[in-house]
């Protein structure tokens, strides 16, 4: 009975979303360096170490390195962007103390003897220990592939440039002087360039293939980012740059160059985009309260959970993007014209969506497809 109710207490925990949520907090608490690493990308490593951490528990014997991958991975992502070991592994410590407070309160709960209790525990922190152990590997073997001593003065170099920090560095050099020792000058103009880049070898890729146009490219922020005067050809994953600024516009672009690849994030981008094809999306995505007010105003009268009324904004979407024309809306859903006239007719009497017969104006259009995009970020999916 006992073994029935520690397996279902460890079983709770796996699929625990609110868990999830409240051991990356407390992470991101214990560890601001840390705390600098996309949340999504926090979640969805501690997502996974729980899954594995749990499974590996219900598992019979110890666990054996397949069971640590995520946390060589997400050690190795850590070095990958940035962020100091120390700082990684409190978080990490963090995370795991909160673990255990939980556990040892679940527990308690579900009327678990005190020596099963403390068994269960001692076996988990065993595991936390071999954990950390993993996440150190992982993140050394990155240290060592990254060339970290180098790769030390870019970071310096650009989150002096990029986020405005002071010209002397923690360990007391000039990080302005480091400007000809990567190729770059005062006078110059560089391009300002982001990625969503966090697996090694990409981010190695990235920082190489920029190396060879003449820039700079480092984790700043939790965000691969740098300067270069001209952009390489081919660049894997998702890079949002702007166009050639001034060094002493470049923590301007940078802010913009953020919120244009978090755009585009959201979206679901990939591949290489300047911030001027995603200036709509980055300049609405600042917006988020207007965004919901133009969603509950225009279209208060259609049900999220309604795949019909689904239809309907998805219709007027594709109609809005492809300059409200029915023969290239109808193209492009696969639809018959008359079924797009029918749906985009159905919403009008639903919602007041474009007069019969009339354009929507540029200013019309945009209120329309702002509100119809935000209404389908926030409506159910059906299944």
């Amino acid at each position: 009975m006992t073994a029935n109710v520690l397996t279902t207490l460890v079983h709770a925990l796996a699929t625990d979303t609110r868990l999830v949520d409240d051991v990356v907090a407390s992470a991101r608490a214990q560890s601001p360096e840390s705390a600098r690493l996309p949340p999504a990308a926090s979640r969805r490593h501690v997502a996974a170490l729980i899954t594995a951490g749990c499974a590996a528990f219900l598992g019979a014997g110890e666990a054996g390195d397949e069971d640590f991958a995520d946390a060589v991975r997400f050690g190795a992502e850590g070095a990958a962007l940035g962020v100091p070991v120390g700082a990684l592994l409190s978080g990490v410590h963090g995370g795991r103390s909160r673990i255990l407070e939980i556990a040892i309160a679940r527990g308690r709960a579900a009327g678990l003897p005190d020596d099963v209790l403390l068994q269960g525990l001692l076996r988990l922190d065993r595991y936390g220990n071999a954990l950390e152990r993993h996440v150190l590997a992982g993140y050394r073997t990155a240290e060592r592939q990254l060339d970290l001593d180098r790769r030390a003065a870019r970071i310096r170099l650009l989150r002096h440039l990029l986020l405005g920090e002071g010209t002397d560095g923690a360990d007391g050099t000039d990080a302005g002087g480091d400007l000809g020792r990567f190729g770059l000058t005062a006078e110059g103009r560089y391009h300002c360039v982001v990625s969503d880049a966090a697996e090694p070898a990409r981010v190695r890729e990235l920082e190489q293939a920029f190396a060879r146009c003449g820039g700079v490219l480092a984790p700043v922020g939790g965000r691969l980012s740098g300067l270069t005067p001209r952009l390489p050809g081919v660049m894997p994953g998702l890079v949002v740059s702007t166009p050639p600024v001034p060094l002493k516009n470049a923590a301007a672009a940078h802010r913009l160059a953020l919120a244009a690849l978090q755009a585009a994030r959201v979206r679901g981008e990939t591949g290489t985009h300047g911030v001027t094809s995603l200036a709509g999306e980055t300049a609405l995505a600042e917006q988020p309260m207007l965004a919901g007010f133009l969603r509950d105003e225009l279209l208060g009268a259609l049900q999220p959970d309604d795949d019909f009324h689904r239809d309907l904004a998805g219709t007027a979407l594709a109609y809005l993007d492809r300059g409200q024309r029915l023969d290239l809306t109808a193209g492009s859903l696969h639809l018959h014209p008359n079924t797009v006239r029918y749906r985009l007719r159905r919403l009008h009497e639903l919602t007041g969506f474009g007069a019969s017969g009339e354009q929507l104006t540029v200013l019309e259009t945009v209120r329309w497809w702002w509100a119809l995009w935000a209404w389908s970020k926030a409506a159910v999916p059906h299944g």
